[in-house]
């Protein structure tokens, strides 16, 4: 079976499902971690309509998740956002607007509290989560450096909030599970030794019950189809930026 598919997709939901996880939505564990639990994150960075698929897969499951909206044409969507708070699963704000200011985190946070409340006006926001923003040398995350996003009334932002020497963490960045040498900020200390290049990996990893009991797993939708065109344009595209990735890491590393 090929990769980043939706057919794989379900497949991994029931897989996680069968070893007996429990699925929360990041402010569901916030409030009340589970001791088996999975947190299904979604980036909602392009194709929007991908998301709104995963989301109805998961309602299909009778489980939930977490999606995470930008403010650019390619993820923001009052019709896409609703249909997918109504299916029962989380909306939260993917920040980037250290990115929009050019690093000044005055104007930042004010782009911040503008966008943060034009997403109330459709649905609930309890959580947000930075964007990484490959392309910017600003990291958006450090707007926090000087303000407090609980002033906001939001209870959590995954990068500050959780202990990932507790939660495993697992993200599709690169089109990958093993993509950390291709991401620039979505990333975090290795504290568990498991490093899978597939989906069908994680899943047989699951199958003989060696996976860690609590984990938050980083969707990007818009690698996952089954239409074949879009499958085959996301692999060799994905396959380019990673290159072009990998350099940027090295070239700021120096």
């Amino acid at each position: 079976m090929r990769d980043f598919t939706y057919s794989i997709y379900s497949d991994l939901v029931d897989s996680l499902k069968t070893a007996g996880y429990h699925f929360q939505t990041f402010s569901q564990y916030l409030k009340n971690p589970l001791e088996q639990t999975v947190m299904l994150r979604h980036d909602v960075d392009d194709r929007k309509l991908h998301s709104l698929e995963f989301a109805k897969i998961q309602h299909q499951k009778g489980v939930v998740g977490t999606y995470y909206f930008r403010m650019v044409p390619e993820s923001y969507d009052e019709g896409v956002i609703k249909a997918i708070y109504e299916l029962g699963h989380e909306v939260g704000y993917h920040y980037e607007d250290m990115d929009f200011a050019k690093g000044n985190p005055d104007k930042a946070i004010l782009l911040f509290e503008r966008h943060l409340e034009k997403l109330r006006k459709i649905v609930p926001i309890h959580t947000i989560c930075m964007h990484g923003s490959p392309k910017s040398k600003y990291d958006n995350r450090d707007v926090w450096k000087k303000y407090n996003y609980r002033d906001y009334h939001l209870i959590g932002e995954p990068y500050f909030d959780l202990n990932f020497k507790e939660i495993f963490y697992l993200t599709d960045t690169g089109r990958r599970w093993d993509g950390h040498k291709v991401s620039v900020r979505d990333k975090v200390a290795d504290h568990f030794g498991l490093s899978f290049h597939s989906t069908q990996e994680i899943i047989e990893c699951l199958k003989r019950g060696k996976f860690p009991p609590k984990v938050m797993m980083n969707f990007h939708p818009q690698r996952w189809t089954d239409n074949n065109y879009l499958w085959m344009r996301e692999k060799y595209v994905q396959g380019s930026k990673n290159v072009v990735k990998y350099f940027l890491i090295k070239l700021r590393s120096a």
